[in-house]
């Protein structure tokens, strides 16, 4: 279990979030060949409400768990308050859903796809223990398994009863399977590799098994709590200014237009699995750095992940003014079609988000938790703004221009705290490191 290089990490998170991004996409597209826009509106409302209270409940635990160079807190820790957020973001879940009003199956999917965020929620941490140890070919064979046996569940229940209910029901199903047949596995790999190389314990100990399960430690946890309580706004606010367009979006347009939006737009999802590949893949290398006050080799990897992140972008508008006519039309129907000038704004939106998201893992490296607050404050108050006095009069092409606003603040503001963070470190460093 030795840990992997940062291109072989790289290598296996990106092919691992590739076939996961294609699948999650293809659960849209099935869902808009054989179902309905309204449909598929149903679908991104129950993401949308249910993301930001999971996002807020996570506590972005995993990054402070990858980036704890010093350990002070053990897997148990993280797992602990895991389960009590998750279990507290499960009861908002279900009382928005009875305060809101909605249709008793629109409902139901709510709180169904709470369940399937909430088991994502907890096999997260899992996979924290597995990426601070650099072995991500671990998580991404989950990612391999899961998203396939995700996209046939899916289809499944949909092709059975006709309903997205029972679709998002086998969604859960398959991920449970997953979660408990390979995630857990894999973690226990890890423990017993390390116990062995301290200890010599034997494989598969009991002992280490423990080590798995959760503690309770409330003064532990709660020194947690208050350093990863910033991140948890940050989190819910990157999720809302996703997802401010699409509730006011079903408010004044209805659940068809949001079909259609959330549609064309799940690309940035897509593209922002892939950023996460390589982010996730250089965050214990960035910390190590920062730790370490390496101020070259993190500017060095920081600006290779950029230009990445931006080539990635540019690449992707080219590709859209060139055949995104025909891209809409084959993935989803031709009426989709209809909203090629919606779809440019998206993508150039999204070529300024995954330079954004990068910087983010910067911020993040640096254990700039606060900091990041009130940059997503103004990133979220921008878009809640914008959505309000946009879209009521230009319809979804406002919406894409409010993401667009948006994610232009976001980038514009972490820049800004990385430049701070870097001139905070040494400008000489002896030692020389590989960067890539």
């Amino acid at each position: 279990m030795k840990p992997l290089t940062l291109r072989r990490n790289f290598s296996w998170t990106f092919i691992g979030n590739a076939v996961f991004a294609a699948c999650q996409w293809g659960m849209l597209v099935v869902i808009a060949k054989f179902g309905s826009p309204e449909m598929v509106g149903q679908f991104t409302l129950g993401l949308a409400v249910t993301a930001p209270i999971i996002m807020f409940a996570n506590l972005q635990l995993r990054s402070v768990q990858v980036t704890d160079i010093k350990q002070e807190y053990l897997f148990a820790d993280y797992l602990g308050l895991r389960l009590v957020t998750t279990g507290l973001a499960l009861i908002a879940i279900v009382g928005i859903t009875l305060l809101a009003g909605y249709r008793w199956e629109t409902s139901l999917v709510l709180v169904v796809t709470g369940l399937v965020k909430a088991v994502d929620s907890i096999r997260d941490v899992f996979q924290g223990l597995i990426q601070r140890y650099e072995r991500m070919d671990h998580i991404a064979i989950s990612a391999m398994i899961r998203g396939p046996l995700s996209l046939l569940f899916l289809s499944i229940g949909l092709y059975l009863t006709h309903s997205v209910l029972w679709g998002i029901t086998g969604l859960l199903v398959a991920l449970i399977i997953v979660f408990v047949s390979y995630d857990i596995r894999s973690a226990l790999l890890v423990v017993n590799d390390i116990s062995q190389s301290l200890h010599g314990n034997g494989f598969y100990d009991k002992n280490n098994l423990a080590l798995l399960r959760p503690r309770l430690q409330w003064n532990k946890l709660k020194k947690l709590v208050w350093l990863v309580l910033p991140l948890g706004f940050v989190m819910m606010l990157i999720s809302l200014n996703t997802n401010i367009p699409r509730y006011f979006i079903e408010h004044y347009l209805g659940e068809r237009e949001l079909g259609f939006f959330a549609a064309i737009s799940y690309l940035m999802v897509v593209t922002g699995m892939l950023i996460s590949a390589l982010g996730e893949s250089a965050s214990p290398r960035l910390a190590q750095y920062y730790s370490q006050g390496n101020r070259k080799a993190f500017l060095a990897l920081l600006t290779k992940l950029v230009g990445i992140g931006f080539t990635m972008g540019v690449l992707g508008v080219l590709v859209v003014l060139i055949a995104g006519r025909q891209i809409l039309t084959v993935l989803y129907r031709p009426e989709y079609a209809e909203y090629l000038d919606i779809f440019v704004l998206i993508m150039i939106t999204t070529a300024i988000s995954d330079v954004s998201s990068f910087l983010g893992y910067g911020m993040t490296a640096a254990r700039y938790f606060s900091a990041q607050v009130p940059v997503f404050m103004m990133v979220t108050g921008t878009s809640a703004l914008s959505c309000f006095w946009l879209i009521p009069n230009m319809g979804l092409r406002g919406a894409a221009i409010a993401l667009l606003i948006g994610a232009s603040i976001q980038a514009l503001l972490s820049a800004a705290i990385n430049i701070y963070a870097l001139n905070k470190l040494p400008e000489h460093w002896e030692e020389k490191h590989e960067i890539f």
